[in-house]
């Protein structure tokens, strides 16, 4: 089974290496950044790809959407250091099957590749049972934003400007200013500061 590995961090990659290299016939690919998973995506054509969300470039949730444009089968287990259940629901409303945190166990990893490798379905433990216990709450705002709003929310929070966001998600400059105001209208806020703020509280 070839499994594609996209993580922007070494350590990380090596350490996923490490813990798969156990499982019979599987055959590691990785890749550091969007655009190159992409390249490579095309070029090996995966069965699974293991995938974090904090990418250069194209972030983690519009790659997943371009993965899943690509091919419709592949099946996506998204690998991130966000545990709230915010990004869990948006990777599995993008087609993701799995979702774990890298604060879970190596264990539960391990187990999520397997599951959806057979074709099923993981969700970390602990995410699951907030998904389950919040019910994506309409009453929360932050279920209000969309894949794009939260992308740009997060870039915001790693110090970005709103020109270096415009680059990284590849639209013009305006169209990050405007989303910012959609953003802080849904949030009910009125400073670019309060935007940071908030996506520092969702790390």
């Amino acid at each position: 089974m070839k499994i594609l590995l996209v993580d922007d961090h070494i350590v990380v990659r090596e350490g996923v290496r490490r813990l798969l290299s156990g499982m019979n016939g599987v055959e590691l690919h990785e890749a550091s950044t969007g655009e190159e998973a992409l390249a490579m995506f095309r070029e090996i054509r995966p069965e699974l790809v293991l995938l974090d969300l904090n990418l250069t470039g194209i972030g983690g949730l519009e790659l997943l959407r371009r993965l899943l444009t690509e091919d419709e089968k592949v099946r996506v287990v998204v690998f991130s250091m966000h545990a709230e259940p915010i990004y869990a629901a948006r990777a599995l409303r993008l087609g993701a099957r799995g979702y774990v945190s890298k604060s879970a166990g190596a264990d539960e990893l391990v187990t999520a590749v397997k599951k959806v490798a057979e074709g099923g379905r993981y969700v970390e433990r602990e995410i699951a049972g907030e998904l389950a216990f919040t019910q994506l709450s309409a009453e929360d705002p932050l279920q209000q934003l969309t894949m794009r709003e939260i992308e740009i929310l997060r870039l915001l929070g790693e110090g970005n400007s709103l020109t270096e966001i415009a680059q990284a998600i590849g639209v013009a400059y305006k169209t990050v200013a405007n989303t910012c105001s959609i953003i802080k209208s849904k949030l009910g806020v009125e400073r670019t500061a309060d935007l940071i703020r908030v996506s520092m509280e969702m790390k």
